[in-house]
């Protein structure tokens, strides 16, 4: 054993002193072995990445892959010519043969790939995702996200990274909202984000889209100007361009608490693709906070500034995938409309839609108001109920007619009706330096009809191959309002003795307004070499009001007498002229702009109120600089750096030198010295797409200066029957910036089933108001940190923890005790669960924790939603759910603004715990292949899709 033993030890040291003779044989030969760099780049400058490079001769094989920068290294080169094989994706092979004519290091000339298609000029972003950048547009894969059958496109949203759909439904990308939604490039129900989100199946689509959209001129030309507007365009999968879709179901549940009715769903949606024609069609009636579409804004057509601007968002039918509540108090809505699409050849193009929305909402609420001035703290804590009902008819349309290459014209009619009925009561305690001095009650009905139609319209014409263009649009639209207000209010005031007067007034308001608003612009495009341009550009707008405010005073005995102090006639019209010239400068790697325009107004208008006749006029001129910055530092990582200067003049309300008494405790007197707001703004945006680990990082700074900012003045009196009187009065300050910073970094495991997401964002305002004639400094930081984790090891099981910290903290320079602070804690667990291949458990969970809110408004619910699914039939396209929202009954919904001197919290019911059994039936028949679904192939298997709860507090499952 002994001798065995001694033998073992010797063959090991004779193994090892081979091994490290060996070794340090590989180090001289390594030391003495022949280096070769070299660099990838495509047909526009840009790094080839990922390339797979191999290097060949009789005395080597060597293989590596190009970096995030094009470049690829070999080392120990024994030969001294070799020969260079080169594939990508997209790319056609690269083969060439080289020699190192007697050197020790080759460094290649930068090596140039050509596309093999043009199609393929963009590059995949691999390693768990796949995501591709193409100039301002993020796009993303569909069939790369695993979720469970019959999604939808909401739930497929929330699974991209960078982007993010918050409980009510709404998409932020790369922390920026998304405004407007696209199918195959061409709005869908005129833009309307959720319509499309929650009523869209998942498996249907091929790519989901993020675009940085900067208006039909910049589509057109490729040159862009002023502020993006936040696209989702979604690209529907050439096989299921052809065929029928769509889903109808129903549901009942039971009453939530504090209400008498039972909750109800019903509703469908039916679409018909036919390649080069798609009709949608949508229905919806439910009690449960779901409203198939949202008309508070309003589409702008074919004419669009430069600067974007907000689009509509709204619902829709929802599928089996989440809850309701989203919205505030408790909605009854009945909805239809249809979405039509026609391409009649390669030269026109119609499409449009129909909308009609009936809603009932009722609303309980909680207020407190905190005004700062120098030695004195006024509260206002208001309780309120509101009832509005209306009636919303909303009609958008586009033809499109491109004869050739060179000319594009499009006319968008549209067409809006309104009809609202809305009743609120508001009682409200209010209080100087902790003692009471006034209860005031309010009482108002609102009857009004808004009727509003226009159109829109432009013209490209590209006048030559070399870039010379020319665009031309228009726009005119007509509003009109017509209001019947019945308003009440009765002030009792308390002295310091506690003594009480009471004052009782109600005003009888009849209100006419029209408005006419149109203009017209005209761009030039001159290119100067095959890299740069000049543009010229012309702008005309006008906007013409005329406003006539009658209003009858009732006394306590019923009788109704004119009352002038509180009606107002005022008529203005306000006019620009915008010329500038821009100069452009584009290289593969670089975009230079730099311009300036020039800007002339005119504002004439005249006033009766209180009877005093007022008629003035004001011009202005300003001066807007304009300064852009693209580097594209590969095709994966990019940095945009913008400059932009913009005025904005004043409103006629606050100019006018008169005082506004229709509300006695808060009148309002314009102030005709007030200059125009300039502001500076700076934006900064980074993108970078790791190829190799598919970590994904966005990150956007946003800064803003305004000189002359129109800010208030709030003068504080003490009347002997009003009590506090706090009027508003205009100025202009300096000192007033704010900045925002935002971050995402995603970074994805073992193929994406287990992706880490941080995110981050920092706000800060530094306003100057003025209360009581002295100047206040607010500052005001909202700094937020969250941390999500997908986990996705099994098809049959999906977790989403997460975790969210809010802190908002706010300084005056008044007072000390204006200084307050809000921390909120938010943490939250969703999950799918297949008990069996047709069986599912889903919840979701969220337990927010507030501290610093006043103690009418703080809240810290607890909110749990779960459902449990049986799937019927071959393709799982029938649904029998039993779900349960809000199980402990603490819905609600709290939040805080910040305004100059002034700190408002506010909290509002929403709809509270109900229990719902719902059926729905899913249908697909596409050319070629027929059923709801893809069938299964084993327990619990995920098709494309998404996640369907939009989180605690989200909008209503089903339909």
């Amino acid at each position: 054993m002994c001798l065995k033993k001694i033998n073992q030890i010797v063959r090991s040291i004779f193994l090892l002193s081979l091994f490290g003779i060996s070794l340090c044989s590989f180090q001289a030969q390594a030391q003495t072995g022949k280096v070769v760099n070299g660099v990838l780049r495509d047909s526009t400058g840009l790094s080839v990445i990922a390339a797979s490079v191999k290097l060949m001769s009789p005395q080597d094989t060597l293989q590596v892959s190009s970096d995030v920068d094009g470049k690829f290294s070999f080392k120990n080169v024994k030969a001294s010519s070799f020969n260079l094989l080169i594939t990508s994706l997209g790319f056609r092979p690269f083969n060439r043969s080289f020699s190192f004519n007697g050197q020790h290091s080759l460094d290649l000339p930068p090596l140039v790939m050509s596309f093999e298609s043009k199609l393929l000029e963009v590059v995949n972003v691999t390693g768990g995702t796949l995501v591709t950048m193409k100039e301002d547009t993020v796009e993303y894969n569909a069939k790369d996200y695993r979720v469970r059958p019959n999604a939808m496109t909401e739930e497929l949203i929330k699974k991209l990274d960078g982007v993010e759909v918050d409980k009510d439904g709404n998409v932020q990308a790369q922390g920026e909202s998304v405004t407007r939604v696209r199918i195959n490039g061409k709005d869908f129900f005129g833009g309307d984000v959720k319509t499309a989100t929650k009523n869209l199946p998942a498996d249907i689509i091929e790519k989901i889209q993020i675009v940085d959209d900067y208006g039909d001129q910049a589509n057109l030309t490729g040159n862009r100007t002023g502020e993006p507007e936040k696209i989702l365009n979604i690209t529907i999968a050439e096989e299921n361009n052809n065929g029928n879709f769509g889903q109808f179901g129903a549901g009942m549940g039971t009453k939530p608490a504090g209400d008498n009715g039972y909750r109800y769903q019903l509703g469908g949606m039916y679409n018909s693709f036919t390649g080069s024609r798609q009709f949608s069609v949508l229905v919806n009636a439910n009690n449960n906070n779901n409203q198939a579409f949202d008309f508070n804004a309003r589409g702008s057509g074919a004419r669009r500034m430069p600067g974007g601007g907000g689009r509509r968002m709204g619902g829709g039918f929802g599928g089996p995938g989440g809850f309701g509540g989203g919205s505030n108090g408790l909605t009854d809505s009945y909805s239809a409309g249809f979405n039509y699409r026609k391409d009649f050849n390669d030269k026109w193009t119609t499409y449009g839609n129909y909308s009609y929305n009936h809603s009932d909402n009722n609303v309980i609420s909680a207020n407190s108001i905190q005004d700062f001035f120098l030695d004195t703290t006024i509260l206002r804590n208001t309780n309120a109920t509101s009832n509005a009902i209306s009636n919303n008819h909303r009609f958008d349309w586009n033809v499109e007619y491109k004869p050739n290459d060179k000319l594009f014209i499009k006319l968008s009619p549209t067409f809006s009706i309104g009809n609202n009925n809305t009743g609120s009561y508001e009682f409200t305690y209010q209080s100087i330096n902790d003692t009471l001095s006034n209860k005031i009650e309010n009482i108002n009905h609102d009857k009004s009809f808004t009727p509003n139609y226009g159109g829109s319209g432009l013209l490209n014409y590209k006048i030559n191959d070399r870039g010379r263009n020319i665009f031309f649009n228009f726009s005119l639209n007509s509003a009109r309002t017509e209001q019947d207000l019945d308003r009440i209010i009765n002030n009792i005031t308390f002295s310091r003795d506690l003594d009480s007067a009471a004052i009782y007034q109600r005003q009888l308001v009849d209100l006419n307004n029209n408005g006419f608003n149109g203009g017209t612009s005209v761009s030039y495009i001159e290119p100067l070499t095959d890299k740069s341009n000049l543009e010229f550009s012309y702008d005309f707008n006008f906007a013409t009001y005329d406003n006539d405010r009658q209003a009858n005073s009732m006394d306590v005995e019923g009788n109704s007498i004119p009352n002038p102090s509180l009606s107002n006639f005022y008529a203005y019209t306000f006019s620009t002229h915008r010329a500038g010239v821009t100069y452009r400068y584009r290289t593969d790697k670089f975009v230079y702009q730099l311009g300036a325009t020039v800007l002339p107004t005119r504002l004439t208008g005249h006033t009766t109120l209180a009877g005093q006749d007022l008629s003035f006029g004001r011009n202005g001129f300003y001066f807007v600089p304009v300064a852009r910055f693209e580097y594209k530092a590969s095709r994966t990582r990019s940095l945009n750096v913008e400059y932009r200067g913009n005025a904005s003049e004043p409103t006629f309300s606050q100019l006018q030198p008169i005082t506004d008494v229709s509300n006695p405790n808060f009148p309002t007197t314009g102030n005709p010295n007030l200059a125009a707001e300039f502001n500076h703004t700076l934006n900064l945006r980074y993108r970078n797409f790791d190829f190799k680990s598919g970590n994904i990082f966005f990150a956007v700074l946003n800064a803003n200066v305004i000189e002359d900012k129109i800010t208030t003045n709030r003068i504080t009196t003490m009347d002997d029957s009003l009590g506090v009187v706090q009027e508003t009065r205009y100025l202009n300050t300096g000192g007033n910036y704010n900045a925002r910073g935002f971050y995402h970094y995603a970074k994805p495991f073992n193929n994406r089933k287990y992706v880490v997401s941080l995110r981050g964002s920092a706000n800060f305002n530094n306003n100057i108001s003025y209360a009581n004639s002295v100047e206040n400094e607010a500052k005001n930081w909202v700094l937020n940190q969250g941390l999500n984790v997908q986990i996705n090891p099994k098809d049959w099981l999906e977790i989403r923890p997460g975790i969210d910290f809010t802190y908002n903290t706010t300084k005056n320079s008044l007072q000390n005790r204006s200084n307050q602070n809000i921390t909120t804690w938010a943490a939250s667990m969703y999950g799918n669960i297949y008990i069996t291949p047709t069986l599912l458990w889903n919840f979701d969970v969220a337990k927010t924790s507030n501290n610093g809110y006043e103690g009418n408004v703080q809240a810290n619910p607890l909110i749990i939603n779960t459902f449990i699914e049986k799937q019927f039939f071959k393709n799982k396209n029938g649904m029998l759910r039993l779900q349960a929202f809000d199980l402990l009954n603490e819905q609600v919904s709290i939040s805080r603004s910040v305004t100059e001197n002034r700190i408002s919290d506010s909290r509002t019911n929403r709809l509270a715990r109900y229990f719902m059994l719902s059926f729905t039936y899913r249908f697909q028949k596409f050319a070629g292949r027929t059923g709801a679904m893809p069938d299964d192939n084993g327990p619990g298997r995920w098709e494309r899709g998404g996640r369907s709860m939009s989180g605690p507090g989200g909008r209503p499952g089903g339909f």
